[in-house]
């Protein structure tokens, strides 16, 4: 990856604080920085702005972790850079920082934005894809908690057409996810086994297909299907069908079989049922399925930074919460 050189000499500015709302680094400061970054560049003397420029630009070469995303040393250096206890005295939260930086960032086709948990993550514009995704299982702030709540909450009450919509086709997007169908429900004769099928673009530019059977209660193993519970054996039939499958790619203009296969609940995906599952697959297909309940969708979904589907927030709350939500 290369950015332009304005776009690149602006951050480096920002870096050896040459820019408004960033602290004044001399040579000794800017070596000091670098080992803030787990990096082992040493300035040697020369001018500041030029030598950071080459040792930034030498940082975006390295390997994306994914499509449309920056590669993950560069993306830690913004991270701190843009730490809230370096804040300047008349910038107390960043706010002056972040728009500064968002200049140079944009015009590369990305944004900067500070996550609940108070760390900068960096975002492409045009496929939200995060450069660096939030760790879903760090301790949740109260008001992530609160969203979270909220979320469950609605997940209780929304159809299974409903999940996939507002739900999962979001958050796999924000997964860095591309091409992202839903079969929908209004002919089932054209599913095939499969509620959404999208691609994943590895780094190497290599394509892997993936296949989504959701259900919307509880995956058990009961020999029939109660309520908004399902059977399992039910689910295996139609991811069997789904893997069995060809789909047609309009980008490619040819026919290609899913890859993997994910089966997410809405609900719980109990015990009996994964080992079952677990012994019915060979070994050439285990590594196909994964699973998803709802307690990867909640957290999963909490930490990206989505906003909460329409239904979700009650009316008196959303006021408040839109603050919150760094969009």
């Amino acid at each position: 990856m290369k950015f332009r050189n304005r776009n690149l000499r602006a951050i480096a500015e920002m870096v050896i604080g040459d820019a408004p709302y960033f602290p004044y680094r001399s040579s000794s400061y800017i070596t000091q920085f670098f080992e803030e970054c787990d990096l082992d560049f040493v300035h040697d003397g020369s001018t500041r702005w030029s030598w950071t420029v080459d040792h930034l630009s030498e940082l975006l070469q390295e390997p994306q972790p994914q499509a449309n995303a920056l590669p993950e040393r560069f993306v830690h250096v913004l991270q701190v850079l843009m730490q809230k206890s370096d804040a300047e005295d008349n910038d107390p939260q960043r706010v002056l920082a972040l728009e500064s930086l968002n200049k140079p960032l944009e015009r590369e086709g990305f944004e900067a934005f500070y996550g609940e948990d108070n760390q900068l993550y960096i975002r492409h514009i045009g496929s939200k894809t995060l450069s660096i995704a939030p760790n879903p299982h760090r301790p949740f702030t109260p008001n992530e908690i609160k969203r979270r709540e909220q979320l469950t909450t609605y997940l209780d009450k929304c159809s299974e057409d409903d999940l996939i919509e507002t739900v999962l086709l979001p958050l796999f997007r924000q997964l860095g996810f591309h091409r992202i169908t839903a079969a929908g429900h209004k002919d089932k004769s054209l599913e095939y086994g499969k509620d959404v099928w999208m691609r994943y673009v590895l780094p190497t530019q290599h394509v892997l297909y993936f296949g989504i059977q959701a259900k919307i209660g509880k995956l058990d193993s009961s020999g029939t299907s109660r309520g908004t519970n399902a059977n399992i054996a039910e689910i295996h039939n139609q991811v069997l069908m789904m893997l069995g499958h060809e789909l047609f790619d309009p980008e490619t203009s040819r026919k290609v079989l899913v890859d993997h296969a994910f089966i997410v609940a809405g609900g719980e995906i109990t015990k009996q049922a994964r080992n079952w599952l677990g012994g019915k697959l060979d070994a050439t297909k285990r590594s196909q399925v994964m699973f998803m309940d709802r307690e990867d969708i909640l957290n999963l979904y909490v930490v990206s930074t989505l906003p909460l589907p329409d239904g979700a927030i009650p009316k008196a709350a959303e006021s408040s919460l839109d603050d919150d939500i760094p969009f």
